[in-house]
């Protein structure tokens, strides 16, 4: 098939795309329409954990198709039961909320810190609400989390972004401390920035970070939508620096490809 039968205008333009519509996958091989052949080194955006289509996770989804897919957040099923015990024995976290992208989780963390914060008032007794981020982080693409996200020019494309989010440098621990007013809640970053270019925080930075959150009662939130399930060696990255955080985000490895 010619890449001009492709209703490709049906798709809303979001990016530029090359002009190739991939049909399979297979390992860390990709095939296009005319049978052309890519390593790929992208992976989905570093989702694809195993590679294109590996038969585990085939047989997985298969053989759960048969039993049960959604029957809603209102009930328990049994795959999230394990899961989030598989989670939670292998970290320091308690309990799992499921949501079904990077973004969504980091949105979840944000909502968790301002409820502690609405809990847990300020001395003048009104809600703490204010996240500290970091310069060239990235946390997603929802208006929060774009709003989070420090990246160059996110804070004009969808203005007004959500307030709320005061950006410090990474690794740079007088200038967080700077930041934190009566209204402060939590600090949220990645342990190594993703699309910043892979920057990461230092040991020292990180374990300052948690000392200065605990002696000023905020939360330590790490983004490891990218990081997490062993792409640093450790199955969590905050896991190479000592510190304990009270909030974590994962996605991407996590499903292997699929929303969890």
């Amino acid at each position: 098939m010619e890449f001009s039968q492709y209703e490709v205008n049906a798709l809303l333009q979001i990016t530029n795309r090359p002009p190739v519509v991939f049909t399979e996958g297979h390992g860390m091989w990709l095939t296009d329409h005319s049978g052309k052949r890519y390593l790929d080194y992208l992976q989905g955006w570093a989702v694809n954990c195993l590679g294109h289509t590996p038969q585990c996770v085939q047989d997985a989804l298969a053989a759960q198709a048969k039993k049960l897919i959604n029957p809603s957040p209102a009930f328990y099923n049994e795959p999230s039961i394990a899961l989030a015990a598989l989670l939670t024995k292998n970290s320091c976290f308690d309990r799992v909320f499921f949501a079904s992208s990077g973004a969504e989780a980091n949105e979840g963390a944000i909502k968790l810190a301002r409820k502690w914060g609405k809990k847990f008032k300020n001395e003048a007794g009104a809600n703490r609400y204010e996240i500290i981020t970091f310069d060239h982080s990235f946390h997603g693409r929802t208006l929060a989390t774009m709003s989070a996200s420090g990246k160059p020019g996110w804070d004009s494309i969808f203005a007004p972004q959500v307030a709320g989010f005061p950006k410090a440098q990474l690794n740079d621990l007088a200038h967080v401390e700077s930041l934190i007013t009566e209204h402060t809640v939590a600090i949220m970053l990645e342990p190594v920035q993703g699309e910043g270019g892979v920057i990461p925080a230092t040991r020292e930075f990180m374990q300052g970070l948690r000392a200065l959150t605990r002696q000023r009662g905020l939360l330590l939130i790490v983004d490891e939508v990218q990081t997490g399930i062993g792409r640093t060696g450790d199955l969590f990255a905050y896991q190479h620096t000592g510190v304990t955080p009270d909030v974590m985000a994962l996605a991407k490895a996590l499903g292997g490809g699929f929303p969890i």
